[in-house]
């Protein structure tokens, strides 16, 4: 019993649910966006969110496997315990489940489509479609396989690009049927935020992806400038957010979305002055939650305002 027990706790880790109410800042962005634009719809929010952590769930697994196959992860690790590398599931398994999420994704992302696309031309359905593959690929190949792009600086462009701008612009989309240059935005204050996170994970990890040949933007840049790097995501955000609600705006609760710039300042000052890098592990965990909270207070704002 006290084995099964275990077992299932490290399944639970492998899954990193802390990293889960990140991922769901693009689809309650676009869905906020959507519902201020009084075309919201549950079935598609409710199918988008499923979706959407499925295929966090499916990165974090990839990772996990990935960078033990490729020597990533070693005794001298700082972040978080990895479930293959220590052991505690084997790699038979965690191909198994990522097998398993793959196509749990491909089921609740076809019908995301079919339900976001009704009555639509097939066109679009299969773009979705292709959208959809793109990300599922995207997800395993960042470690996984002989060229795995998360080793060749390509992981901060994937998450700007999957994490904000597909994932609020698809979701914003999905409801409306509609599309507008300006969502891009609000997509990308997401994006830079979800990159900001990423650069916080590849600064900790530096030494070990160093030794593993992992060339992360981080380990490119160096710790100076990865710091300045990271401002620069958390600034970008901001001034995004900002722009879209001086071109959009009605009322001054779409300003709401400044309430977590205290916790950004904080962020970024820790940050620049860090000294180890375990000290970025509880920057990683804050700006996940000022990310989640900064779609929130946006979203917010356009519909009160």
């Amino acid at each position: 019993m006290r084995m099964e027990k275990e077992h299932w706790k490290s399944w639970c880790l492998a899954v990193r649910p802390k990293t889960l109410p990140l991922s769901m800042s693009s689809t309650i962005l676009g869905s906020f966006l959507a519902g201020a634009e009084g075309k919201f719809h549950l079935d598609v929010f409710i199918l988008a969110s499923i979706t959407t952590i499925l295929l966090q769930v499916l990165s974090n697994l990839a990772n996990d496997y990935g960078d033990f196959v490729n020597g990533t992860d070693g005794a001298g690790r700082i972040g978080p315990k990895r479930m293959v590398q220590s052991g505690s599931i084997t790699p038979r398994q965690m191909i198994g489940a990522i097998i398993a999420v793959v196509v749990a994704v491909l089921i609740s992302g076809i019908a995301l489509i079919r339900v976001g696309t009704a009555g639509m031309p097939l066109d679009f359905s299969a773009l979705f479609f292709i959208l959809g593959l793109l990300c599922v690929m995207a997800a395993l190949k960042y470690t996984i396989g002989k060229n795995p792009y998360g080793y060749r600086s390509l992981g901060d462009i994937s998450v700007f690009i999957f994490f904000g701008l597909v994932g609020a612009i698809g979701t914003f989309f999905l409801h409306t049927h509609e599309f507008r240059f300006d969502v891009f935005l609000p997509a990308a204050s997401i994006g830079f935020l979800s990159t900001g996170v990423l650069n916080l994970n590849n600064m900790r990890d530096c030494r070990s992806d160093e030794k593993a040949m992992k060339r992360t933007v981080a380990l490119v840049l160096g710790n100076s400038l990865a710091k300045i790097y990271h401002a620069i995501l958390i600034l970008s955000a901001v001034a995004a957010g900002l722009l879209y609600t001086l071109l959009n705006f009605k009322s001054v609760f779409q300003f709401l979305f400044i309430l977590p710039l205290p916790f950004l300042y904080l962020n970024v000052r820790a940050v620049l002055l860090h000294r180890k890098p375990a000290e970025l592990n509880v920057e990683l965990q804050k700006l996940s939650f000022s990310t989640i909270l900064f779609a929130l207070c946006f979203g917010l704002g356009l519909v009160i305002g």
